[in-house]
């Protein structure tokens, strides 16, 4: 019971500091001009994020861990850090585009366009099997899937322009 709840206490912890991060790092890129696409489905992102680490702590916080799909988490959390440290202060929890910049093409992005959605799409089945909750991974992992490809495609329509 204690390693489940330090896991979810970490969990909780990095998803807090991360949107601390991504705020500050929206507000330096307004400040320097960006634009927001796809504002609309922002709040549903927000709302299936939160649903699902609350149900995490609501169901998972008294089960024992799964150390495998634990270990699989936990490599997902290093392709994690990899892209926020290939996008710095451009990572954000929006859709945000400065006028005038570059497609960021080094790190994980030289493989993939969308290495931190390709991460998520991962982590929201993975670490509810982490906690043996089959039908919480079943259920966030395809509700995520519908989230990202809506965002995937909100996303593309700036990324062609920068392609071009």
């Amino acid at each position: 019971m204690i390693e489940s709840i330090t896991l979810l206490i970490l969990v909780t912890l990095q998803r807090g500091a991360e949107l601390l991060w991504g705020r500050s790092n929206e507000q330096a890129l307004r400040a320097r001009g960006a634009l927001e696409v796809g504002r609309g489905h922002y709040p549903l992102i927000v709302l299936l994020h939160a649903s699902w680490l609350a149900w995490l702590w609501f169901a998972g916080w008294d089960r024992p861990l799964v150390w495998p799909w634990v270990a699989v988490f936990a490599l997902l959390q290093l392709g994690r850090a990899w892209v926020l440290a290939t996008l710095g202060r451009r990572w954000t929890t929006r859709v945000l585009m400065v006028p005038g910049e570059t497609l960021v093409k080094r790190g994980p992005f030289r493989w993939i366009s969308h290495p931190n959605y390709l991460v998520v799409a991962l982590e929201m089945p993975v670490l509810p099997l982490a906690f043996g909750l089959v039908d919480a991974a079943v259920v966030f992992g395809l509700a995520d899937l519908a989230m990202l490809a809506w965002r995937i495609r909100t996303e593309e329509r700036i990324l062609k322009s920068l392609r071009s």
